[in-house]
């Protein structure tokens, strides 16, 4: 039975950037440090191991390499890796100066189970500062459709090679060598048009000051731009120091982040391993249309390339996942990150607001305030947004709408918080009306029966708009909206006359589990001062709760429709990825399963680092599917207006998301029914 824990299962591929001990012109050595590390690949369950240029031979052999008894033993020695990857699990793409024809060619051998699948050549040579290739090795850039004879075999040989695994889709490789990445078309753009996702460099690179740096900017900008996983290994110690130092540094990046990077200046063999998401290249090249549209551009180049098959034959067992994940993909772990995306964020939806405003006369800001986490940060929104248009929070006229469940707790914290941004504030108690409202309808609530259904939820909620809508036309106002990007996904949000509806929305872009950390940082850099610092930490502190049942109980949103921290993971990974929901169960577990691990952001409750199981997982996906596909788009789709704040995503019907307001979630379901046996 296949294993859902195995990461071959859910469109992954662990790849190596592996570095070593050069031996200066001695192929068996350097033969035997390749299959070293090979079998250690194998052991690891890697898919593609990436080695440094001219690894068998030396790079820094300068003369050496025209010499013959070198190039015959470089021949030998590659003779020896094939044979000895004959029961190895990685394509080996391994370095190698050899003949053809006229002049030596410094090569990028690819090896896969006892056989060479393919020899790309170094298309661009250096001959400047300190470099001197082109004194021993050809340029290898007009190298297309040919082939190279080893071992009386014909083998493919050009740069135009893509290795595509038959049995593990999207894993498609392409190589190229060292000064090929540093010149304006690599030809590791044109292969990823032509359908490469894993980019192989196989690099010498001699190490002076800065130079790490410029390697890294390089990797990220062809991994993002080409939409691909870059792979990138270095030679290390072993190296001549006639001139120059070497720091074997190994790489890996995929569509602009880093995976993997190795220590530098390692005493021997080092590898950077990471797991490489397919499926998430492949859904990035779908959505982003122009990735092809420059494919049929350069047509001409990309549609001669010469596509070469094997069967990989990954394990289907658990391998464990060498990646790291967010337990929240919208809140960065990362301290300076999160600080960062916090200031953008919220300065995003203040500069939203205030265009607004300046659009349509200078209105006042009727908004309704709940002592809840997101009508405060709607509110500090929008007294920001004041600041700026130089008016005064007079002119935000905050109204707190108590009914028949709202806690003394929650009002006091409205109050307070009102009274210290120093805005206009009222108190509107809507219990007589929702009664009236209830009594005329004849529900059984009026004549005294405790019937807390949907109706008498949506009395209150739909009140509360009511009022809202009715006092911003008195008073010469528009209704700030407060609900969230979750409350948005799961439909959690009364529709029309109800919380779903505003003149204007801020909150619309954000995820609830951002908007804690949104107040967090309002908090530290003390953009209110100190009364309003104590009323939002009490805030903070408050369980989120709609507060429309009475009882002694509080009532709790996550206990009924599950843990936002696991809806907003999967909203972000339907959202910005389309990925099935066994995926993201997958990812889920692997980000969720164990508290212990990995990092949280900062300042996040210990008491709320909790771990779910995969049934917990599996249960809430099947929630989300139910309400975000089968149930709540038709809420979206009559969305007021408000900023994208995220790169993960929006859910607005004139943006990143369209879609029917009478679809059913039964594909998903589906897809999550196939792995119900997993544990």
């Amino acid at each position: 039975m296949t294993d859902f824990r195995s990461i071959y299962q859910h469109g992954f591929a662990r790849v190596a950037a592996c570095t070593g001990h050069a031996a200066i012109a001695d192929p068996p050595a350097n033969a035997e440090s390749v299959l070293r590390q090979a079998r250690r690949c194998d052991t690891d369950g890697v898919a593609v191991a990436v080695f440094p240029e001219l690894g068998l031979s030396g790079y820094s052999i300068e003369d050496l390499l025209l010499q013959d008894a070198v190039l015959d033993e470089v021949e030998a020695a590659l003779a020896t890796v094939v044979a000895g990857s004959a029961d190895l699990l990685p394509v080996l793409v391994v370095g190698a100066p050899l003949r053809h024809r006229h002049r030596i060619y410094n090569c990028a051998v690819v090896v896969h189970r006892g056989r060479i699948l393919g020899i790309a050549p170094k298309s661009y040579i250096p001959n400047y500062r300190e470099f001197y290739e082109r004194r021993q090795i050809a340029p290898g850039d007009d190298e297309r459709g040919g082939t190279l004879t080893f071992g009386g075999t014909a083998v493919p040989f050009g740069t135009d090679l893509l290795f595509a695994a038959d049995d593990l889709p999207g894993l498609v490789l392409h190589a190229e060598i060292c000064e090929d990445m540093w010149v304006p078309v690599p030809p590791s753009a044109e292969a990823a048009l032509a359908g490469a996702t894993v980019l192989a460099n196989l690099s010498g690179s001699p190490i002076t000051v800065g130079r790490a740096d410029d390697r890294r900017l390089l990797c990220r900008s062809a991994s993002a731009r080409c939409l691909a996983a870059y792979v990138y290994a270095a030679a290390g110690l072993g190296e001549s120091t006639t001139d120059l130092s070497w720091d074997g540094q190994t790489m890996i990046y995929e569509n602009g982040t880093l995976l993997a990077e190795s220590e530098r200046f390692p005493q021997g063999d080092q590898y950077a391993v990471a797991d490489v998401d397919l499926d998430l290249l492949r859904q990035e090249r779908q959505r982003m249309g122009t990735f092809d549209d420059n494919r049929r551009t350069h047509a001409g180049r990309t549609a001669g390339y010469r596509r070469i098959p094997f069967r990989l034959g990954a394990p289907g067992t658990d391998l464990g996942l060498r990646r790291a994940l967010e337990r929240f993909p919208f809140v960065p772990a990362d301290p300076d990150r999160l600080a960062q995306d916090c200031y953008e964020a919220y300065n995003i939806q203040v500069a939203g607001l205030q265009r607004r405003m300046a659009a349509i006369g200078d209105p006042k800001i009727v908004v309704g305030v709940s002592g809840g986490l997101d009508s405060t940060h709607a509110l500090i929104v929008a007294a920001r947004a004041m600041d700026r248009a130089g008016r005064p929070r007079s002119d935000i006229l905050g109204y707190t709408l108590p009914g028949f469940a709202t806690s003394e707790h929650t009002k006091a914290n409205a109050h307070a918080l009102m009274r210290a941004l120093g805005i206009t504030a009222a108190e509107l108690d809507i219990t007589p009306t929702a009664t009236l409202m209830l009594r005329e309808m004849g529900h059984p609530f009026s004549a005294g029966e405790p019937v807390y259904d949907v109706t008498f939820e949506n009395v209150q909620a739909g009140l509360r708009t009511d009022y809202l809508f009715r006092l911003a036309n008195q008073r010469g106002g528009i209704v700030l909206g407060t609900g969230d990007l979750s409350e948005l996904a799961l439909g959690w949000c009364t529709y029309g006359v109800g919380d779903q509806m505003s003149h204007y929305n801020v909150n619309a872009g954000v995820p609830k589990t951002l908007i804690q950390h949104l107040i967090r940082w309002v908090i530290s850099t003390d953009q209110f001062g100190a009364e309003t610092n104590d009323t939002l930490t009490a805030i903070l502190d408050t369980e989120i709760s709609p507060e429309l049942v009475p009882g002694e109980e509080l009532q709790s949103t996550e206990s009924k429709i599950g843990p936002y921290a696991l809806h907003d993971f999967t909203l972000f990974h339907i959202l910005r990825y389309g990925f099935r929901p066994s995926k993201i169960a997958f990812l889920a577990w692997h980000a969720w399963h164990d508290r212990e691990r990995g990092t949280w952001p900062p300042m996040f409750p210990e008491a709320e680092r909790v771990a779910y199981d995969l049934p917990e997982i599996r249960h809430w996906l099947e929630t989300f599917a139910r309400r975000f596909f089968g149930f709540a788009q038709f809420k979206r789709s009559a969305l007021p207006n408000g900023p994208k704040v995220l790169a993960g995503g929006a859910l607005s019907p004139r943006g990143d998301w369209r879609a029917p307001s009478d679809s059913t979630a039964d594909a998903w379901l589906r897809d999550l029914a196939r792995w119900k046996d997993a544990d």
